[in-house]
């Protein structure tokens, strides 16, 4: 006989409401993979910047586009947010911040340290 309770269910991800710590780890994970792929894409411009000063000239050009300054703002607030997020997770792997008001604290500061230092970072060197 079939059972109703047995049938599978459909999870709806974009309703399902996480907590702010399940937000970061998720976040964490993201920004470790966009870093990730970004690698090659950074190496080919470094080595094109410093080839020639033709080469740093055409680099210099293609980072003005406000559409690459946005990608730089993107992959500067990855950096941040997995930089916070690897140290936040190094503590709770040491045991320290493990409960519940403490981790959902350090995990609000990861998120708004991220934003912040790269608002402060993109707007003193990028912009």
């Amino acid at each position: 006989m079939y059972n109703k309770n047995n049938r599978p269910k459909f999870l709806n991800l974009l309703k399902i409401r996480l907590p702010v710590t399940g937000v970061t780890s998720i976040l964490h994970r993201i920004s470790g993979v966009f870093l990730f792929i970004t690698i090659p894409f950074s190496l080919y411009l470094l080595q094109l910047s410093i080839d020639n000063e033709a080469g740093f000239a055409q680099v210099k050009a293609y980072f003005a586009s406000p559409w690459i300054k946005l990608g730089l703002l993107v992959l500067l607030w990855s950096y941040l947010h997995h930089l916070f997020a690897g140290f936040r997770f190094l503590l709770i792997d040491q045991n320290i911040g493990t409960s519940l008001a403490v981790a959902r604290k350090s995990a609000w500061t990861v998120l708004f340290l991220a934003i912040l230092a790269a608002v402060v970072i993109a707007g003193s060197t990028l912009l």
